[in-house]
């Protein structure tokens, strides 16, 4: 014979595995590089580690890989919008204290706000690593 705390903890779990979770799919099929809106998404009754459970968070992301309709929508799929194009020229800055430098460079790949990017300076010919701040500009890290 069981203790009575001990049946009631089985009850409560399973309980709590038969509730469902949303997640957030693709309603069409989405391009690798396309700005994603609310019409292409729709919430499903399923459970997906990594998926997310609120179209509000995709809304205005950028899809990073081709999404096909059905598919889950995970959070290595997209991220924020691409202010920076591969080969683009953008302004390089570094700032230390006081000391503050600036160049021109070209973009080694295409970034969103806040994206960890490589960049080539134009003068030395030097491969960088920087984080885009704005569109066109990029903080080098030192």
């Amino acid at each position: 014979m069981m203790p009575k705390t001990f049946s009631a903890l089985i009850c409560l779990c399973l309980l709590v595995t038969d509730v469902d979770a949303q997640v957030v799919v693709a309603n069409r099929t989405i391009r690798g590089k396309s700005l994603i809106s609310a019409a292409d998404l729709a919430l499903v009754d399923k459970s997906m580690p990594g998926g997310f459970d609120n179209i509000d968070e995709v809304d205005g992301m950028e899809a990073r890989t081709i999404l096909y309709p059905g598919q889950v929508v995970r959070r290595s799929d997209i991220g924020p919008p691409a202010v920076v194009e591969r080969n683009e020229v953008v302004t390089l800055y570094f700032s230390n204290g006081i000391l503050t430098i600036s160049t021109e460079g070209r973009a080694l790949a295409r970034a969103g706000i806040g994206d960890q990017i490589r960049v080539m300076n134009l003068d030395s010919r030097t491969t960088l690593t920087g984080i885009v701040t704005n569109p066109g500009v990029i903080r080098v890290m030192p």
